[in-house]
């Protein structure tokens, strides 16, 4: 019987006020920068906003366990690439939410001497994992949906 406890992590990041509509973040991993809201919020173009950072980490996130995934599962990645899209719905009160993630990764695969589909239904196998055990897909209201394009590179067999 196991008797242990479930483990837990702790992560931090400190933001300060710098005037207007200007913020400056320090995260706990080191980096830092400056953010504010979106144009569409008073805030200012070009440059990181909380939007940014909520759909930038479902996606680093997934991108991470899909990785893991892949190693788990014996693929032979070659790329992975991901565009994803939050969705935010903002109501009559203008209470705001955003109702869901959809991501459009680009993964392609070297399938060795194994079938092609056979190494297909493996990289879907892998997706699925790394959105089940993605902290940050599992952390969040908004639906995820996942529409990826699986490329398998077919390498012929030396004699």
């Amino acid at each position: 019987m196991n008797t242990s406890s479930p483990k837990t992590a702790t992560y931090h990041t400190t933001v300060s006020w710098k005037g207007d509509h200007w913020g400056h973040i320090v995260m706990g991993n080191g980096p830092e920068m400056d953010f504010s809201a979106p144009p569409d919020a008073q805030g200012h173009a070009g440059v990181f906003t909380p939007e940014d950072a909520f759909v930038g980490a479902a996606n680093t996130c997934i991108m991470m366990m899909f990785i893991w995934a892949a190693e788990r599962f014996k693929l032979n990645l070659l790329s992975y690439e991901c565009r994803t899209e939050g969705t935010k719905l903002i109501e009559l009160d203008r209470t705001e939410i955003f109702t869901h993630l959809c991501f459009w990764p680009v993964i392609r695969i070297a399938a060795g001497n194994e079938a092609p589909s056979v190494v297909e239904a493996r990289t879907r196998r892998a997706l699925q994992a790394a959105q089940k055990y993605s902290l940050v897909a599992n952390s969040v209201k908004s639906e995820i949906i996942i529409e990826p394009t699986i490329e398998i590179i077919h390498s012929e067999r030396r004699l």
